[in-house]
């Protein structure tokens, strides 16, 4: 006599379907979570886990960008687990940054803006990163400067120039994120970036902004009349 499927088998195939008719529309976040999960762990109900990783951190963006040792404190967590919700963030940005890096920036500034806060927005720690625009303010180059404590990042001013004239970039895009989630410039962040503009203006090499990410949105100090 067989024995039958367990009752999470039979849920999983009704997500399965309500995925692939409905896209992810269709489906709640505890249950695109559960579902992808369940990839990873096929012989288990899943959907108790994905619910705990939700309420652990607080919600689907911070879950996605969150890193494996964060991830595998969580109980039931493995390797192959944390690696299933690591590989949507890094796809995500993939698809993110090529759409952010056909055209010039200022035509592409929303896909762009996306791409910085699918990667940034999250951390809980302080990421400075310098995108490096040719003539044309095609994107040639993003780098991760520094990544720092819960809230602060080093970043030298000749560091950055150096590298600029390094890769022949005619303009850089300074960005960091605020791991408060308030994206407001502090002091620091306008000095900094007023020294790097001045910096760059001796030889040629452009400032276009310095864009702040944070959990609630972001600022553009050229925006704001700072820059």
């Amino acid at each position: 006599m067989s024995t039958p499927a367990p009752d999470h088998a039979g849920h999983r195939g009704r997500l399965r379907q309500r995925l692939l008719e409905q896209g992810g529309e269709g489906l709640l976040d505890h249950e695109l979570v559960e579902y992808l999960l369940a990839l990873a762990i096929p012989r288990r109900d899943t959907k108790p886990l994905a619910k705990a990783l939700l309420a652990e951190f607080g919600g689907v963006g911070a879950l996605f960008t969150a890193d494996a040792a964060a991830l595998m404190r969580v109980p039931g967590m493995g390797e192959t687990s944390a690696a299933a919700i690591r590989i949507v963030q890094a796809t995500a940005l993939r698809l993110l940054r090529a759409e952010a890096s056909v055209q010039p920036v200022l035509a592409s500034w929303q896909a762009l803006i996306d791409y910085l806060h699918v990667d940034m927005a999250h951390r809980t720690t302080e990421r400075v990163r310098v995108l490096h625009l040719n003539t044309r303010n095609v994107l040639i180059r993003d780098e991760v400067m520094s990544d720092g404590s819960i809230d602060e990042a080093a970043l030298y001013v000749r560091e950055v120039i150096r590298r600029a004239i390094d890769l022949g970039s005619a303009a850089i895009i300074l960005v960091h994120n605020h791991p408060s989630g308030d994206p407001a410039p502090s002091r620091a962040d306008i000095d900094l970036t007023r020294k790097v503009a001045e910096a760059g203006k001796r030889l040629g090499i452009a400032l276009h902004d310095h864009i702040i990410i944070g959990a609630s949105g972001h600022s553009s100090l050229r925006a704001m009349g700072l820059l």
